[in-house]
């Protein structure tokens, strides 16, 4: 049945995804799907060591080999590295050193899964066996895995030459304030956190195909990413190539997550390939190329401290973030931490806050954005320590809260670390979700839980985020010869329905159906430019461009409209690809408009913002722990979120949905490991676990909307809140349960696993 865009089908209505139908019925074209005439199978030689002195032995007897058609080694691509793209100043104002990441290994390898070559050759299996006989001569060199090992007096430096496995110190606030604000507390409260590194585990895995054209000197790389005009620039810097002579092609992608949004070796070494042999050469990762080469999340050790008055109002926060870089600086790896401690302070009116952050190298997988990309981790760690504040002052999980929070009166409020919140109702929020969630009938549900041996405990989170970053989005909408209409846009679809709720803001404004309207994203040659996918950005940056360039051309329509009827413009009506004179039978359709006119019928518009949006909410989670098994059951979880203006509620719930699942699996199971060797001993999905459907209940989700006033439409975005407020409300509830049922007092770190809460048990008992 055909969704006509009257105005109950634009902004607010809840459309079910009109791009559903061929990826659940197995008709979506993803990069795997590409397999150009000629095509070759290139096979990434990884580093079997975490830390060596290398030597390729037999590289020309690999090149002898039937059916290999190219093996690439660090002599072959030398000089060419991988770049880092988060340039920030240190606390004292000067730039970090940066470490080298060559596209191959020649000399040093720095982790398990480092690249040394790259074999092409017909088939992938003939590139895998080519491998096994490539000879790599190792000599082992001390490492060293963990953030606290890797600062210890004397540890291996995983860079001599820099000195230090301290790669950059950054500070946010003012110190000599938040000091003072210490100096006079009547309380402090303190927590030492752990957030687990974790693994993005997209559905899809990564994967590539080069091709080059000798005729004009063009190359086109198909590829699953978050942008395709950022994975451009960035390839064509490391291959010094001019943009122009790079298309980048995108298809569907099975989740992105942030770890998409990078450039991997790869891609340059595919490209690299395809000219030289003059044919397309396809790289397709395996599950075992994603835990070992794509970029990690979180992991970090975090202390913070609360200066609170006789009150309990607090005066001060302090924040030390120690944070894992791994074996090199990746592509935007320091901003991470950084962007996230300037959200330390919360949703909390906190006068004085000083938070450092200090990065730190290990012989490891390097670490990058993962969804919400720094904000969970403080959101993580002002809610584990405000509930311990409530905790210690006698106030409770809530009364702490409501004390601290920042007023409605007092927005616009701009933090200490320079984050300005323009709108919210935080308390509104909070109260609603309690309702929701039957808090005060929590005790007699505790009380039959007992009856009968089980723990049940209850904890909450209330987040804030920042997103949709300052910036802009350009939109193109075009009308074709047949009437059709056509939006061209730079961000990059992941799966989170962007072709229905760009399709909804066109439809409302043309009167067509939004099954008749095209997307086109994915392709830097047909659309100009773009920022892409990131930061909950594509629908608060991207929709009022949208809608104005929209906007813009109904008007050109109906200008040239009026010529062709002899109407005045304000007489006119554009409904199902018709424009028409009020109340008469004149019309004239949109394909003789475009026909008529004597240039292409489009609009562009760019609209720009110049501050973030911040999404806010409330989290709310009841579980009941079995002490006998320490496993933890999820029996009710209640989400309230402020997003300000929502474009689809279906799609809302999904991304909502789906980011608190995310949260709640890296709070029971998610956790990477590395022995002392730094052989990750969890690099498959046997040894890594993930959280299951059934592990999870219905999750209740609605809406408390107050619009933003930094977005044009009041938008505030949506895609990573649902993993920001998680996991400390799931920890909240854990840590609750532990302590009314069997006196644990001391602080569990995620992932709390059966065993590690069983331990914490036994310890006690």
């Amino acid at each position: 049945m055909n969704q006509i865009a009257t105005p109950k089908f634009g902004v607010g209505a809840p459309l079910r995804r009109k791009e559903d139908e061929p990826l659940i019925t197995g008709e979506g074209i993803y990069t795997a799907d590409y397999m150009p005439e000629g095509c070759l199978h290139g096979f990434v030689v990884r580093s079997a060591m975490a830390h060596a002195k290398i030597s390729v032995e037999n590289a020309d007897e690999i090149r002898e080999m039937d059916g290999v058609h190219l093996v690439l080694t660090g002599k072959e691509v030398d000089g060419k590295k991988m770049p880092t793209q988060a340039r920030l100043k240190q606390a004292d104002g000067t730039d970090y050193w940066l470490p080298p990441q060559p596209v191959l290994c020649s000399d040093v390898v720095r982790y398990v899964g480092d690249a040394i070559a790259f074999i092409v050759a017909d088939d992938l299996n003939t590139a895998k066996n080519a491998a096994e006989m490539l000879e790599v001569d190792y000599d082992p060199l001390d490492l060293v895995v963990g953030i606290e090992n890797a600062l210890a007096p004397g540890a291996v430096k995983v860079w001599p030459e820099h000195g230090s496995n301290l790669a950059f110190t950054f500070g946010q606030g003012d110190e000599a304030k938040t000091e003072a604000a210490f100096a006079q507390a009547d309380r402090v409260v303190s927590v030492e956190l752990v957030n687990n590194r974790i693994v993005a585990n997209y559905m899809e895995l990564r994967g590539c195909v080069a091709e080059h054209d000798p005729e004009d000197g063009r190359f086109k790389l198909t590829l699953g990413t978050q942008g395709g005009h950022g994975m451009r620039d960035t390839i064509c810097s490391i291959l010094k190539l001019d943009k122009e002579n790079l298309r980048v092609i995108t298809p569907e992608v099975g989740g992105g997550f942030g770890t998409k949004l990078f450039c991997y070796r790869e891609y340059p070494l595919s490209l690299i390939a395809a000219e030289q042999l003059g044919k397309p050469v396809r790289w397709a990762g395996d599950r075992m190329d994603h835990f070992v080469t794509d970029a990690h999340g979180r992991d970090n050790l975090s202390t913070a401290e609360l200066a609170l008055d006789g009150d309990s109002r607090i005066l001060g926060l302090r924040v030390h973030v120690k944070a894992a870089m791994g074996a090199y600086l990746h592509q935007f790896g320091p901003f991470i931490p950084h962007v996230g401690v300037s959200m330390s302070s919360g949703l909390y009116d906190i006068p004085a806050v000083f938070a450092k952050v200090e990065g730190v190298y290990m012989h490891t997988v390097p670490t990058d954005a993962f969804r919400g990309a720094g904000r969970p981790e403080a959101a993580y760690l002002i809610e584990r320590l405000i509930e311990k504040a409530g905790e210690e002052t006698g106030l409770g999980p809530v009364e702490i809260r409501k004390r601290n929070f920042i007023k409605p009166e007092q927005l616009p409020y701009t933090t200490q670390t320079g984050r300005m919140y323009d709108t919210g109702d935080f308390a509104g929020h909070l109260n609603k979700a309690m309702e929701v969630a039957d808090w005060a009938g929590f005790k007699s549900r505790q009380s039959k839980c007992a009856e009968v041996g089980k723990f049940r405990g209850i904890g909450l989170s209330t987040y804030i985020e920042a997103c949709a970053f300052a910036g802009s989005e350009e939109a193109t909408v075009e009308v074709g010869d047949e009437g059709n209409v056509t939006l061209l846009i730079g961000t990059q679809t992941n799966g989170q329905g962007h072709a229905t709720a760009y399709s909804q803001v066109v439809a409302e404004q043309f009167g067509v159906n939004i099954e008749d309207i095209e997307v086109i994203q994915g392709d830097t040659d047909r659309v100009r430019k773009g920022g892409g996918t990131g930061g909950s950005r594509s629908i608060p940056i991207g929709l009022p461009s949208v809608r104005d360039a929209s906007i813009s051309l109904v008007k050109k329509v109906k200008e040239l409209a009026a010529d062709r009827l002899e109407a005045g413009v304000e007489d006119l009506e554009l409904e199902s690809g018709v424009v028409r004179v009020v109340g008469t039978d004149q019309q004239i359709t949109l394909a003789e408009i475009a026909a008529a006119s004597d240039e292409p019928l489009f609009a562009r518009e760019e609209v720009s913002q110049s501050e973030c949006t911040y999404p806010n909410g409330t989290h709310i989670c009841e579980v009941e722990i079995d002490p006998d098994t320490g496993d933890i059951a999820i029996e009710n979880y209640v989400i309230v979120d402020d997003f300000g203006v929502t474009v689809n509620p279906l799609l809302l719930a999904g991304q909502v949905h789906g980011g608190a699942a995310s949260a709640l699996s890296q709070a029971m199971c998610e956790q990477t490991v590395y022995d002392e060797d730094g052989q990750l001993l969890t690099a498959s999905l046997l040894d890594y676990r993930m959280i299951r459907a059934a592990d999870l209940p219905p999750i209740h989700f609605e809406t408390r909307n107050i619009p933003s006033t930094t977005n044009a439409m009041g938008i505030k975005g949506a895609g990573e809140a649902g993993t920001i407020g998680g996991c400390a409300a799931i920890m909240n509830a854990v840590q609750q349960a532990l302590k009314d049922g069997a006196g644990v007092t001391d602080m569990i770190d995620m992932p709390a696993t059966p065993l590690r809460v069983w331990d914490a048990i036994q310890a006690v008992r």
